[in-house]
């Protein structure tokens, strides 16, 4: 599914080493009478530090940048990059101090210019250049929810990243998750089998429905090992929808749609036949990530480019709940099916428009348990104490969880 996260692009950063530079004066003048004054008669002169110090490198890109002037003010101020753009930054109401407002970039040189003038009157430049750091790699990430989408009670928050993350450590302590209510959750790495490390948060039961969640990555900047950095900062805000569960029992052909408590839906189905592992399916609390009115399976060499309607996927191993007029007569009788949930066209047609990403599809009674090896959404197979030790933050130590390659097709 698409997500559009809100994403800050950076333009800009900075590290914190000081640099001092003092405008002297002479230390004295001769007048008309051939009287000398001193020069602190006029007052000091301006004193300007500059974080991060002239010529530093390396500067990480979200360090606070700024200009403070003892014993003076500034008069004119402006940091630009070597391409002549300005940085976007704000002068204190006293004039004393200015900063920076937005993050640098990566692998930029950065050269401040301006004037400040003391107590005594005589004006100080400001100038001096810095660089910040060049990473390996600049690893994108993505969000799984997007921005006001609402969600089934079951959906887990995903960041997906382009590359492995060495200190994912780190990474857990730059992110934020806000619930209204307060929910308790818990993050976890899952194997890097998706191109990239990936990290899920799921809540410890099903979310109350109505909760609302925000999410606030600061990943730019942020060294996530090997030499490689984040990309972009990433955020989303979204909410937990009505609470809608799928009870699916295969002994019983039938498949019942409970809604906030009530059954609204009570189908004949018919499950995986289940004479061979490759027809069974899975038990164990599968949730809804997708959905198609039309979509073509295939299942080599049982069947290619099947043409189904009102596909509602519930796992990556190909299980779906769809139409199959030609299982028809084994609906509500038995199971005859290569893993998915078949209902009449009519059934899957009324059932299609109520589901929701994040629904979950709770299996019971088939021969072979739901896990890593039926795709890269089986958060709820896991137990809570095994869950919470796959934080990078957990000291305890539960086993990780290991993943065999998923099936090419779908089961029809």
């Amino acid at each position: 599914m698409s997500n559009r996260p809100v994403i800050r692009r950076p333009a800009a950063a900075v590290s914190a080493a000081l640099l001092v530079v003092v405008a002297l004066v002479a230390g004295c003048a001769n007048d008309r009478n051939g009287k000398s004054d001193s020069a602190g008669d006029s007052g000091p002169v301006a004193k300007v530090t500059l974080a991060p110090a002239a010529d530093a490198k390396n500067v990480n890109p979200t360090t606070p940048v700024s200009v403070t002037v003892a014993d003076g003010t500034i008069d004119q101020i402006a940091l630009t990059n070597a391409s002549g753009k300005q940085v976007a930054g704000e002068l204190a109401p006293d004039r004393r101090s200015y900063k920076t407002t937005e993050a640098l970039g990566y692998d930029g040189s950065y050269t401040w210019s301006g004037t400040a003038t003391g107590v005594d009157r005589k004006p100080v430049p400001i100038g001096g250049t810095f660089g910040t750091l060049a990473p390996k790699n600049a690893v994108p990430a993505t969000i799984n929810v997007a921005d006001n989408q609402e969600v089934g009670i079951a959906a887990p928050i995903i960041l997906q990243f382009k590359a492995s993350v060495p200190n994912k450590a780190a990474v857990e302590n730059a992110i934020n998750v806000t619930t209204n209510p307060p929910t308790e959750g818990a993050w976890a790495w899952l194997p890097d089998d998706n191109g990239g490390s990936r990290l899920h948060w799921r809540p410890k039961d099903y979310w109350v429905p109505g909760t609302t969640v925000q999410v606030t990555a600061k990943l730019y900047g942020l060294d996530l090992g090997a030499g490689n950095y984040g990309y972009t900062d990433l955020t989303s805000e979204f909410r937990i929808g009505r609470s809608q569960i799928v009870k699916a029992n295969a002994p019983s052909h039938r498949m019942q749609v409970v809604r906030d408590g009530q059954t609204v839906f009570d189908f004949a189905v018919s499950y995986g036949e289940g004479n061979e592992p490759r027809n069974v399916t899975r038990s164990g609390v599968h949730v809804v990530t997708e959905k198609y009115e039309d979509f073509m399976m295939s299942n080599p060499p049982f069947y290619t480019n099947v043409r189904e309607r009102w596909a509602v996927r519930i796992s990556n191993n190909g299980e779906f709940i769809h139409a199959n007029p030609e299982s028809l007569s084994a609906q509500g009788a038995s199971n005859v099916t290569n893993g998915c949930i078949n209902l009449s066209p009519g059934d899957a047609q009324a059932y299609f428009p109520t589901a929701l990403y994040g629904d979950p599809v709770e299996v019971t009674g088939t021969s072979i348990q739901m896990s890593a090896a039926d795709g890269d959404l089986y958060d709820w197979t896991i137990d809570w104490n095994t869950w919470k030790g796959l934080s990078a933050l957990d000291d305890s130590s539960a086993p990780g969880i290991s993943a065999a390659p998923v099936a090419p097709g779908p089961p029809r």
